[in-house]
């Protein structure tokens, strides 16, 4: 083998960034008008939730019961959702945007929402990237749409490939779906696709070399994603965590991993090998609780019901929607997003001893 995986050294566990002084006197904000905060990132990124509703139940993410969800009303419409992503790439610097949830394919108006996403620009005449992280239930009957509306990617979760196993997780029988959802969108040139897996202790953690080896025949790229306390409150232990390292100790045990080159990984979330053998092939692990890359993160969120959130860890959201009702124009709703970010924490603190885990759960705050 000729590759165990980066040293902890780098920006994705380097510690907290250091502050910087900005060319206006305002610690860490350049005078470009852009998301800078006052670590020295620039957020160029967006993550927007389309619903905090999902047609599954995984164990990890919400209770069996589901979740209290968004009032209709407290949810952005169509063109509130677009008018923001226009801010965001017109005056704030966002050259990439990924639509989730909740699960983004309940929302009625997403091919709308992705094909006027998709004709914006920058202020440099760049196209916008646009990403789509979803369950894939329903993407076997969309794939082909949200594709001829300009959409780029998807990124697709599945933890296991066993059905009877998937049924626990999710509390729902639907792995064909999954995987139907999973060719229409390699059929339809969203690629390439991605895998994302969370891999749980007493759960499905011996399923490593599995998923890895069903990736590579079928050409997804498979990206593990450690368990974060973003689920129900008190549903989340360390014990249960499945690290990177073992992920990767699993892995190197069977196949043939290759370090990225040097510099490669940029703000990326993933550490990424390729695998000797298959051309193309790559796979990655996101270490967001035991390697984690706050020094390098360059996202900024907006939820389902309007607030912006500087973190997935965040307990401030700034509320963007009372503004836009308001009849604010577009430079306030961009000062304000400003603003936000400006507040941003230099790390999420998941090892602090005063750590508090967010109100929200990852599905009512957007992955």
């Amino acid at each position: 083998m000729s590759a165990a995986g980066p040293s902890a050294a780098g920006p994705s566990a380097a510690g907290a960034p250091q502050a910087t002084a900005g060319t206006d006197g305002t610690a860490g904000v350049p005078g470009d008008g852009g998301l800078h905060d006052r670590w020295g990132r620039v957020a160029t990124d967006l993550r927007v939730s389309l619903t905090d509703r999902c047609n599954l139940r995984c164990t990890y993410c919400m209770p069996a019961e589901g979740l209290p969800w968004a009032p209709d009303e407290t949810v952005l419409t169509d063109a509130e959702v677009v008018r923001l992503v226009r801010v965001a790439v017109e005056r704030l610097g966002v050259r990439e945007v990924r639509f989730t949830g909740g699960e983004p394919l309940l929302r009625r108006g997403l091919e709308g929402i992705v094909a006027a996403t998709s004709a914006l620009r920058t202020p440099d005449g760049a196209p916008v990237g646009t990403a789509l992280t979803t369950n894939g239930l329903g993407l076997d009957k969309r794939a082909a749409a949200l594709a001829a509306a300009g959409l780029d990617r998807v990124n697709v979760s599945l933890d296991s490939l066993d059905a009877a196993r998937f049924a626990t997780i999710t509390r729902r029988d639907r792995l064909p779906d999954v995987l139907a959802g999973l060719r229409a969108a390699q059929a339809a040139g969203l690629g390439p696709v991605k895998v994302n897996a969370v891999l749980v202790r007493g759960v499905n953690e011996d399923e490593a070399v599995p998923l890895l080896a069903w990736a590579l025949e079928h050409g997804y790229h498979l990206r593990f994603i450690e368990q974060m306390p973003l689920g129900p409150h008190g549903s989340w232990s360390r014990e249960d965590l499945v690290s990177a390292r073992e992920i990767l100790d699993a892995l190197t045990a069977a196949f043939d991993l290759v370090d990225a080159p040097a510099g490669e990984r940029g703000a990326a979330p993933a550490e990424t090998w390729t695998v000797r053998g298959h051309p193309g092939a790559t796979v990655g692990v996101i270490g967001s609780v035991t390697r984690p890359f706050c020094g390098a993160c360059d996202r900024t969120r907006l939820t389902a019901d309007g607030q912006v959130r500087s973190c997935l860890f965040a307990r401030e959201e700034h509320d963007l929607r009372a503004l836009l009702r308001g009849g604010a124009d577009d430079e306030a709703l961009a000062q304000a997003w400003r603003a936000a970010m400006l507040g941003k924490k230099p790390g999420h603190g998941i090892d602090d001893v005063g750590f508090l885990q967010p109100a929200r759960t990852m599905s009512a705050i957007g992955g």
